[in-house]
């Protein structure tokens, strides 16, 4: 039945390298939705979290829903509970790609289809951190940026 640590709709807190929070949320593992939301003191106000927009949804390596505190669970809003759309390029001719989803749609696609998607990728607990404050500050994120769909 899977780990119930990983349980779909659990709200999970980070704490930044700055010293504040940021929030996240599982979806179905490994995606995690990370919210617009950012405090200085930890909140567990499910409400306030849960009514911030989404950021981005990746996966995230399991070892890192460990480390974040969990601060309770719901289940999840109908647009959480969509399928997560991501994509893959191929590493030999940029021009070939694919979008897929968690619900097992899968289709060729041209390069320009693939911007503002998610390219498939599984990212670590410092990567996470890193981009949810860089996204927070304005700051581009370098990870992000070498992750976006290459057009020429």
């Amino acid at each position: 039945m899977g780990n119930p640590k990983h349980k779909t709709g659990t709200f999970l807190r980070l704490a930044l390298a700055d010293g504040s929070f940021g929030y996240g949320r599982l979806l179905e593992p490994p995606h995690v939705a990370f919210y617009n939301h950012r405090t200085t003191e930890p909140d567990s106000d499910l409400d306030r979290v849960s009514s911030k927009p989404v950021l981005f949804k990746i996966a995230v390596n399991l070892m890192a829903l460990n480390e974040w505190e969990r601060i309770g669970w719901r289940a999840l809003e109908e647009h959480l509970a969509q399928p997560i759309v991501q994509f893959r390029q191929d590493v030999g001719d940029f021009r070939r790609c694919t979008i897929f989803d968690t619900a097992g749609n899968k289709r060729t696609a041209e390069p320009q289809e693939c911007m503002g998607l998610e390219r498939a990728a599984v990212w670590e607990q410092d990567s996470v951190e890193e981009r949810l404050l860089d996204a927070f500050l304005g700051r581009p994120n370098a990870a992000e940026e070498h992750l976006k769909v290459r057009l020429q």
